[in-house]
């Protein structure tokens, strides 16, 4: 594929899983300086990895919010649990993935992980 169709596919599935309001805030806040790191993700981590055909959206959901929130990365947390919500993943199945991140990842990022996918759900409407 090339980088144009990498980029218009990484755009159509980086829609679908985050939200147009979302991805149409990011775009509308590009500016010069960060023009290249959203054509960057929207090629790659979205037109090249969350379109291969080896893992589903529910799978990579859960692999994204482990990492996130292994990591720490809070901001980004929040919304791919909107984004795990989406890709049809349910409060309990959010719930079993950071139980597992307080296993091999810490009891304080789950902590706060909790924190932050509880906020999340609540916003969104999800049942406890």
């Amino acid at each position: 594929m090339d980088d144009e169709r990498r980029h218009a596919e990484g755009m159509r599935v980086r829609r679908e899983v985050l939200g147009e309001v979302h991805v149409d805030r990011a775009v509308a806040t590009t500016t010069a300086f960060t023009a290249d790191f959203q054509d960057l993700i929207t090629r790659y981590a979205w037109g090249e990895i969350w379109t291969r055909p080896g893992l589903d959206r529910r799978t990579r959901s859960c692999m994204t919010l482990t990492a996130l929130a292994a990591l720490g990365h809070l901001d980004e947390l929040a919304m791919h649990v909107r984004a795990a919500l989406r890709n049809g993943l349910t409060p309990d199945e959010i719930k079993e993935v950071l139980l597992q991140v307080a296993v091999y990842c810490g009891v304080p990022a789950a902590n706060s992980a909790f924190a932050v996918a509880q906020r999340v759900l609540r916003e969104e409407g999800a049942p406890e």
